[in-house]
């Protein structure tokens, strides 16, 4: 598998206490996404549009949101490098996360455009061959929503292009599924919690912040196997591998973190 319950725990930790250290990085993007979400959302309603108006303005959310999220992973890659991200560098990592971001919107818009057309047409067929295409469509956009959670990332913390961050998007994934989907749950879970502080934390700078650091884990994984070719996946020792930074986040506690002059 490639990892363990101490790595997934130490990734829990810094996640979390990095999002703390943060708080005010956080909030700032996070208003950026509550601006898209008002104007896609709550807009064409109050102001009684038709649905075309409805549906060009949830597009041009989408995109903002997607720009925006993009950002914040630029942002993040700071953070989760035990570096500090300056509200003066906003307009830096817009500049950076505009092509990612308008790539990822596309992919979503196109994704759900192609699921919502044609899981009901394969329903509706009734045949075994449209349960087994139906099948496939499913497990498709599964596989690519759980793989994506790397591109910006990957573009972010490595740089290149489309073409060689999407392969690289699904390699991870593959090598490493079960890990994927805990981090789009924990992901979820991170949105959810959320709404009881109006989303401004931790909020999608928040799951920004979870995937930066998610990736830098993963990359220790691969750095370690490069330099020990031959090596089983079952014998990575993220103990050692997390020394550092396990040092540089330090033991910290809730009790610390709220009271810190108790410590």
């Amino acid at each position: 598998m490639g990892y363990t319950p101490s790595m997934v725990g130490f990734f829990i930790k810094k996640s979390f206490f990095d999002g703390w250290d943060n708080l005010f990085s956080l909030v700032l993007l996070n208003l950026g996404f509550l601006v898209a979400l008002a104007i896609g959302l709550l807009l064409p309603s109050i102001q009684g549009m038709p649905v075309w108006a409805g549906v060009i303005f949830a597009v041009i959310a989408i995109a903002a949101g997607s720009v925006l999220y993009s950002a914040s992973v630029y942002a993040m890659v700071a953070v989760a490098d035990f570096k500090t991200f300056h509200a003066g560098e906003a307009i830096a990592m817009l500049k950076r996360g505009l092509v990612p971001g308008l790539q990822s919107a596309v992919a979503l818009i196109l994704g759900w455009i192609i699921v919502s057309i044609g899981l009901p047409f394969y329903a509706k067929t009734g045949a075994m061959l449209g349960a087994v295409a139906g099948g496939i469509l499913f497990w498709f956009a599964v596989i690519a929503l759980l793989a994506l959670q790397y591109y910006v990332p990957l573009r972010a913390r490595l740089g290149g292009g489309l073409k060689k961050n999407l392969r690289k998007s699904f390699l991870i994934f593959f090598d490493n599924p079960g890990f994927s989907l805990f981090l789009f749950i924990y992901s979820v879970v991170t949105l959810l919690l959320s709404g009881l502080l109006a989303f401004l934390a931790p909020g999608f700078a928040g799951v920004a912040l979870e995937q930066d650091i998610a990736l830098r884990l993963r990359l220790y994984k691969y750095d370690w196997l490069e330099a020990n070719p031959g090596a089983k996946r079952r014998d990575i020792p993220w103990d050692e591998l997390l020394t550092e930074d396990r040092d540089l986040v330090g033991k910290r506690t809730l009790k610390g973190m709220i009271f810190p002059w108790k410590e």
